[in-house]
């Protein structure tokens, strides 16, 4: 079993740093301590995604993952959903910031993540301008 820092057991938020120690010990000012939640991840499935949609009502979110095997241009076969996450928006949204810490943590010591895939295979070289329309008569 995994302990993972930072999250409340109760809540699923983010824990508050421990009150700050009396200012007679400066070794304890400069450690916050944490709650630790314990996670068991003995009955988790561990699954590949390059696809996710997102759709939702006005009280939940839906969030579906899958594999897009034709991660080029538009597919011609469907993409196979192997998961789907069903959240309220309060937890969406401190996944949202959970993602974003993550990421920006990631770029900060790796640099940062074109998303266009278009300017990752072509190694950030522009691309050649499209040929000027006919105009229609």
């Amino acid at each position: 079993m995994a302990k993972t820092p930072e999250m409340s057991e109760k809540t699923g938020q983010p824990s508050a740093p421990a009150p700050a120690p009396e200012a007679g010990n400066p070794q304890q000012q400069q450690q916050p301590q944490r709650q630790q939640v314990e996670v068991d991840t003995k009955n988790s499935v561990t699954s590949y995604a390059n696809f996710c949609r997102v759709t939702g009502t006005p009280e939940e979110l839906i969030v579906d993952f899958g594999l897009n095997t034709q991660p080029f241009g538009v597919p011609t076969d469907p993409v196979i959903i192997t998961q789907r996450i069903v959240t309220n928006f309060y937890t969406a949204k401190r996944i949202l910031q959970a993602l974003q810490l993550t990421l920006q943590r990631h770029e900060a010591a790796f640099g940062v993540l074109e998303t266009d895939v278009q300017k990752r295979v072509t190694g950030g070289m522009p691309r050649p301008p499209a040929p000027p329309q006919q105009p229609s008569q």
